[in-house]
């Protein structure tokens, strides 16, 4: 039987991006997304609700998040549902949450929009009301950190 597990988000982040690192050394960030959706009820009344979302991103990009996103910057999450398991140390019961790991997170602003986003994890981004262009493939090697007087092309 075939299944697929994908998931694609665009939402603003509710608070900076948490950098941890595994005893092995590995770079993971926790990212909190707001999504918020649109309806109208049955009574013909527009209505809005927030999902809060977690979303663990690994290794350079988990950096790369960190060092260029805050609270309210608005990014696109390509990834997939993961289900975490503990065991609560107070009552002894299984726990057990859904969110998201991603595979890619893109920015949607730059630094003149104050978010203090950038162009994604290589270049690149879905803002300034153009049509998205898929991002080149992602160099792993030397980051170029643009300094603050430089025109940046995102």
């Amino acid at each position: 039987m075939a299944s697929l597990n994908k998931v694609f988000l665009i939402g603003n982040l509710t608070q900076d991006p948490e950098l941890r690192r595994l005893p092995t050394g590995t770079a993971v960030a926790t990212l909190r997304l707001a999504v918020n959706e649109s309806f109208q009820s049955k009574g013909g009344e527009r209505q809005e609700r927030t999902l809060y979302v977690d979303v663990d991103v690994w290794e350079r990009q988990a950096e790369t998040c960190q060092q260029y996103l805050s609270k309210g910057s608005p990014v696109f999450v390509e990834g997939r549902l993961q289900m975490d398991q503990w065991t609560d140390k107070e009552s002894g019961q299984t726990r057990s949450r859904m969110k998201i790991r991603a595979e890619r997170v893109q920015f949607l602003s730059s630094r003149r929009d104050g978010q203090g986003g950038g162009g994604g994890y290589g270049g690149g981004g879905y803002g300034g009301g153009g049509a998205a262009q898929a991002p080149a493939a992602p160099d792993y090697g030397a980051v170029h950190r643009p300094s603050d007087d430089e025109d940046v092309p995102f």
